[in-house]
């Protein structure tokens, strides 16, 4: 996979604000600014834009071609669990491949990853051309397309109320609203066969539908399918969609947000150019600080400290609890003797806070009883070893 020197942070506000772009919604959040030759300039919201001029400006590159990049991006919206203003965003893109092939392997890739970070994920999928055929269907204005698909991409995180809410905002007419709230309240929208009626009335639902099982046969073939699954409202915010959608989220849903997310845009590379020539292209991205975040909240806690076997606290009794740490270490294990003064409690709160298991307690008594004791810090049990002071 070639891995291509692109273009830096910042660019021509022209080229951001493209409508081959994020559209107005990711717009709100990009970064201006001008220079000194009063240019206007943005900071990159991502890495596709700026990927897509290349290819565009460079025809000479030999299809198919794929491209991976990590790099840092800037997008001036609300902060939460895993999501900054300046963040670093990992991309893979593939160009010149019209066939569903591209999107399977860009999943199983990303499945595969995840595997190796011990990250257990799902995959949600749908196709931009199969909602918005759906939504001529229903009557929708194409000026308010767009707009309605941004309302149902936010089904899951609001509801069904809120979502109606919104569409009577958008002064839809009743029947369309009617027709969309169905759509979206029946239970059949999961499966592939309740398509096949509109299909027979609208060309993009027809289309959307066939690559949609396209894909379906890929992942059912890799045996991944259980991991992947058809998501009917899905759209992605991004208007650049032109196909197939994805969005990764971890399986126990620890972070609402999703971890990863791409599909295919077909009209980039050749809207940036204004030739409106089609280049299959599909990509996909993962936010680098989301998944630190999600591997770190993983991460189980240890049982046990692996670094102490026992911890010795001396009360007053400092060069014989050296010796018992000696003895101990002769015989293989791994010691760590108290040399500040801690009173008991201090230096159970330590062992506490450190997860060490044994703690031996030494006191004038216990070197004059020939003994010493050891206590358990996971289940509170105490017991006494007999041992030779003298």
């Amino acid at each position: 996979m070639a891995q291509l020197k692109l273009v830096g942070f910042v660019n021509y506000t022209e080229l951001m604000a493209s409508k081959y772009g994020g559209g107005a919604e990711i717009l709100e959040e990009m970064y201006t600014l001008s220079d000194r030759g009063e240019r206007e300039l943005a900071l990159r919201y991502d890495l596709t834009i700026p990927f897509a001029k290349v290819v565009a400006m460079n025809p000479s590159l030999k299809m198919p071609f794929k491209r991976y990049e990590i790099g840092k991006v800037f997008r001036d919206g609300p902060i939460k669990t895993g999501r900054f203003r300046e963040f670093t965003q990992c991309d893979v893109d593939i160009v010149g491949v019209d066939s569903q092939i591209a999107e399977a392997e860009l999943m199983v890739m990303a499945l595969d990853a995840f595997r190796k970070l011990e990250l257990k994920v799902m995959i949600q999928y749908n196709n931009r051309k199969l909602l918005t055929g759906m939504l001529h269907v229903f009557g929708t204005e194409d000026e308010k397309l767009n707009k309605v698909v941004l309302i149902l991409d936010k089904l899951e995180k609001v509801g069904i109320e809120s979502v109606t809410s919104e569409l009577n905002e958008q002064g839809l007419p009743s029947a369309t609203i009617t027709l969309i709230k169905q759509f979206l309240m029946d239970k059949g929208n999961s499966s592939f066969g309740y398509f096949e009626a509109f299909a027979e009335k609208n060309d993009d639902v027809k289309q959307g539908l066939n690559e949609l099982k396209e894909l379906e046969s890929y992942l059912k073939y890799l045996g991944v399918e259980k991991q992947c699954v058809f998501s009917p409202f899905l759209a992605r915010g991004l208007e650049i969609y032109t196909g197939t959608v994805y969005e990764i989220f971890l399986a126990d849903l620890s972070i609402k947000s999703s971890i990863g997310s791409g599909g295919r845009y077909d009209n980039a590379i050749g809207g940036l150019i204004g030739t409106n020539e089609e280049y299959s292209t599909v990509g996909i991205s993962f936010g680098l600080d989301v998944i630190y975040t999600a591997v770190n909240s993983t991460v189980k806690e240890l049982e046990e400290n692996p670094y102490v076997d026992y911890y010795i606290v001396p009360i007053g009794t400092q060069k014989e609890s050296l010796l018992v740490a000696n003895n101990l270490r002769n015989k293989g294990y791994k010691v760590e003797c108290e040399m500040s003064n801690k009173k008991v409690g201090k230096a159970l709160d330590k062992a506490n806070k450190e997860k060490i298991r044994n703690v031996v307690i030494i006191g004038i008594d216990e070197v004059r009883n020939n003994q010493f004791k050891i206590k358990d810090m996971f289940s509170g049990d105490e017991r006494t070893e007999v041992y030779s002071f003298d």
